[in-house]
């Protein structure tokens, strides 16, 4: 005897599509596809620009081997002063950014007292380093402490939004069983909201001492300081030698953060 035949699969009907395709998805991508075009026709975009940058740029690298370490005490008081710029930064701007991060939070504090922090936070975050920068070079001078100050704002807009949005993601029943042991305020925030967010507040302050170093670079080629002044002067001299002498001792440093920020992790986690 043989076995019933089995219903057809709705599916499997000869008129039916399974994937139906997203034709306004299609439409969405294609218009900024055209958009890209016009974009890069609007700011001179061209093959014969790009031909002419490729034959120059190999002109440029040519002339930066081999590196040139001869000034090597100039490199490594730049090097110096920007791994103090980017310490100091780091252990100001945290310093400052925990309270305010504290106070940013919505689950702990009343709206208004976060929404006030949070456009501060704001503000912080608006500017590049680098603008920054230039403003504390108008105001206080050239020097690394134009650099310090450009950085601690980049630092409290970082640290701060991070550690704002790590407390809004705990779990609140620690913290009402700290309260219910009739703790103050500051008890309940060391006991109960600090165990929770200490790994990723770890996580947040290497990563960025490790943007503070690479930011160091930066704003001392507007006056901040550090081996971005000995950078800029390379560059302004033609020693392009020496500009790859200085980018691999910079990306060395980088790398040595990187390390060090793992091992970091690894002893608070």
């Amino acid at each position: 005897m043989s076995a019933p035949a089995r219903p057809a699969s709705p599916d499997a009907s000869p008129g039916r599509v399974a994937f139906r395709p997203n034709w306004t998805a299609r439409a969405g991508w294609a218009l900024l596809a055209l958009y890209a075009v016009y974009a890069a026709t609007q700011l001179g975009f061209s093959p014969e620009r790009f031909a002419g940058g490729l034959a120059h740029g190999q002109q440029f690298l040519a002339r930066m081997f081999p590196p040139n370490f001869s000034r090597w005490e100039l490199i490594q008081s730049g090097i110096l002063e920007s791994l103090q710029i980017a310490v100091i930064a780091t252990v100001v701007g945290i310093a400052v950014a925990l309270p305010i991060g504290f106070l940013a939070a919505r689950n702990l504090m009343p709206p208004w007292v976060t929404w006030p922090t949070r456009i501060l936070i704001a503000l912080c975050r608006s500017f590049h380093p680098i603008i920054v920068a230039i403003l504390f070079v108008k105001a206080i001078g050239f020097g690394a402490l134009a650099g310090v100050m450009a950085l601690i704002v980049a630092s409290v807009g970082f640290i701060a939004k991070l550690f704002a949005e790590a407390i809004e993601e705990i779990s609140l029943k620690q913290v009402e069983a700290v309260r219910a042991t009739g703790a103050g305020f500051l008890s309940t925030l060391i006991m109960g909201v600090q165990p929770q967010v200490l790994p990723r507040f770890i996580g947040f302050a290497t990563y960025q001492l490790d943007s503070n170093l690479r930011n160091s670079t930066m704003v001392g080629i507007v006056g901040g300081g550090g081996i971005g002044a000995t950078l800029f002067t390379a560059y302004q001299r033609f020693d392009f030698d020496v500009v790859l002498a200085i980018l691999i001792v910079i990306v060395a440093l980088i790398m040595v953060a990187e390390i060090v920020s793992g091992w970091a992790r690894k002893v608070f986690q």
